[in-house]
């Protein structure tokens, strides 16, 4: 089975520095995150804040799904945790 994404929510973890969205292999949650330095990149914003980030994350919604798929696909766990490195 393959990484699905049915619910568009997402939320900012202000501790970690990260967007947290939900995907699912069959009825299996699979977290998600995207670590701020991937969505700072297309801010010109000196201190972005929560919704900045998820204005980014929005933007960036296909290529961040892709990515996690793609890492999901190399690894399966149930965390899927995406920075700079996923995005070259």
């Amino acid at each position: 089975m393959t990484l699905s994404f049915p619910n568009s929510a997402r939320s900012y973890d202000e501790t970690h520095r990260r967007v947290r969205f939900t995907g699912y292999v069959g009825m299996f949650e699979v977290k998600c995150f995207v670590t701020v330095d991937v969505l700072a990149r297309g801010l010109a914003l000196r201190t972005p804040a929560e919704r900045d980030y998820l204005e980014a994350f929005d933007k960036m919604r296909a290529t961040i799904l892709d990515a996690a798929k793609h890492a999901y696909n190399s690894n399966p766990q149930d965390t899927v945790l995406l920075d700079v490195s996923n995005f070259r």
